[in-house]
């Protein structure tokens, strides 16, 4: 299977740069994963294509402003780091650093006014840094006060609101993008789907800087995922296994949902359990909990596109593609959305 039979044409004026003023405004397209019928929908039509009893599953991660811009203690000049993982020592983090070459241990930096100060302890093997941070007070604060939020490279506007990249059930801090399919619930809308007799189960999966990493190899099978670690509580995975136990529908919201459920089957049911997965799903894959998928619209050649193709099929994933740029649908982080089921 070759990289290029998941590329398409994208216009770059269908790359939205700004999310909607009101969350749940977006398109929605609807792909009968069967027979390939596509249906134009508002997001706020959803509900017509939910059943009492299903299962939507969501993904609670919060996003960290894991972005630090700050200047080397000695010269002054200007560095960025990029939190990844924190480590086991206490206030030890795994970084990206831009430029690397003047970033070598022992370097000080400095962000803000002084609040918040690295020192670089050493060097990964993947070309990453190993930093201590000082500082007074609660991190967290101060990473909000001073970090700014990671978007992906294809969004060049700035950000006014951080909460936008924000699923409005966010609540465990560790993802450096957001799980965007989420981006069009409102509390109003959520409420809306728990009455209409659907249940709502919540897992957790970081999104890992690795999202944006593009494929490079030509045949599919030899891409190697990042690992991103993930949660799944004893009360989901009891509400899941109902479900699957029941024949239900389990629909997940974005592919980071989708993965994680994917990665706990084993033997017929889903495992409560946390851990690290780099499961990578491309056609051929055969879902053993996931039925229905609410997801937006993904890049060309990516591994999500291919996650996308086995559920619903590489020609029905184009051909819907090919239909939502036709008729202007926005793509990617702060677009439209799109329902496979």
């Amino acid at each position: 299977m070759k990289i290029d039979e998941f590329d398409f044409y994208l216009p770059e004026e269908l790359i939205a740069q700004h999310p909607l003023k009101q969350r749940d405004a977006s398109r929605l397209l609807v792909l009968d994963k069967n027979t390939g019928e596509i249906k134009e929908r508002l997001f706020t039509d959803l509900l017509e294509f939910l059943m009492p009893g299903d299962v939507v599953v969501i993904n609670n991660t919060k996003v960290i402003p894991a972005r630090l811009l700050g200047n080397k203690k000695d010269t002054g000049a200007k560095i960025e780091v990029f939190l990844l993982n924190p480590c086991k020592e206490k206030d030890c983090w795994e970084v990206l650093v831009k430029p690397g070459k003047k970033v070598k241990a022992g370097t000080e930096i400095i962000f803000g006014t002084g609040q918040l100060e690295a020192s670089i302890m050493d060097s990964t093997k993947s070309g990453g840094r190993i930093v201590k941070f000082h500082y007074q007070g609660i991190f967290n604060e101060i990473l909000g006060e001073l970090g700014q939020m990671p978007l992906p490279p294809y969004i060049k506007a700035k950000l006014e609101d951080k909460e936008r990249y924000q699923t409005v059930y966010a609540k465990n801090e560790g993802s450096k993008a957001a799980p965007t399919a989420g981006l069009h619930f409102t509390p109003d809308f959520m409420a809306k789907i728990h009455n209409h007799g659907v249940e709502i189960v919540e897992i957790l999966l970081h999104v890992g800087l690795g999202t944006f990493r593009p494929v490079k190899v030509e045949n599919v099978k030899e891409h190697e995922m990042h690992k991103e670690y993930f949660s799944v509580t004893e009360e989901a995975a009891a509400a899941i296994n109902k479900a699957l136990a029941e024949k239900r529908r389990i629909i997940a919201v974005g592919t980071t949902s989708a993965r994680t459920l994917e990665s706990v089957y084993e033997d017929g049911y889903i495992k409560a359990q946390e851990g690290w997965t780099d499961i990578f799903i491309y056609p051929g894959y055969n879902y053993k909990v996931v039925s229905g998928l609410l997801t937006n619209f993904h890049l060309p050649k990516s591994t999500l596109i291919m996650l996308v193709s086995a559920l619903a099929g590489k020609e029905n994933i184009l051909k819907a593609y090919t239909h939502a740029i036709n008729k202007g649908y926005r793509f990617f982080s702060f677009g439209d959305a799109m329902l496979i089921i």
